[in-house]
């Protein structure tokens, strides 16, 4: 026969499991949304150096400036793709709220098809807010075919408003850096940190 201190002390247990539970299933959820919410968070505040993405309609409704930047392209490739990649021009200047187009050139150096993604980024971090893309290579993989060349344009604004923020209106550079990796199953795979 159970004393009601013992049936109180095993709702306790009871309700402490529950808990526990709860809290665990909570903790794995956040897990799971934390890489989502990053990229949220980054795009949202250009945190990183995370460009933005603008549709055409938005784009088409910033006005240009007189203000001149420089722009400069970088390009990188990841060991474990047989590709060369370059910008067709290392530096533009153009207005800020001006749509451009700069072009990157990539060809695939092996006798077989392979699909790459570009990850990318700019410096300093704090224009990453106020760097827009319009269209960019980097949205898609892109497949090249033994010995093919690509051009690949990316058609990008700097927001006017980065003339307002004490801490960007001082910029006169901004670097446009890509890195391509081989890509699998919609992934950049970096072969030093995998292990197939």
């Amino acid at each position: 026969m159970t004393t009601a201190a013992e049936t109180t002390l095993s709702g306790k247990n009871r309700r402490s499991a529950l808990l526990a539970g709860f809290f665990g299933l909570c903790m794995l959820g956040m897990g799971y949304a934390a890489v989502p919410l990053y990229e949220v968070f980054c795009r949202v505040t250009g945190y990183g150096g995370t460009t933005q993405r603008v549709g055409e309609a938005q784009a088409a409704t910033v006005k240009a400036t007189n203000r001149v930047m420089s722009i400069r392209f970088d390009s990188n490739v990841n060991s474990a793709l047989p590709w060369t990649f370059k910008p067709e021009q290392a530096v533009d200047h153009v207005s800020v709220g001006a749509r451009d187009m700069a072009i990157y050139i990539a060809t695939n150096e092996s006798d077989q098809p392979v699909l790459g993604t570009a990850t990318f980024n700019v410096t300093p971090v704090q224009a990453g807010k106020y760097f827009n893309k319009v269209q960019c290579f980097c949205f898609t993989e892109q497949l090249l075919k033994p010995g093919q060349t690509m051009r690949m344009p990316v058609l990008y604004y700097v927001d006017p408003a980065i003339l307002e923020d004490p801490e960007t209106r001082d910029i006169e550079e901004i670097t446009l850096s890509y890195t391509f990796y081989r890509s699998k199953d919609g992934k950049a795979v970096d072969p030093a940190k995998s292990d197939s």
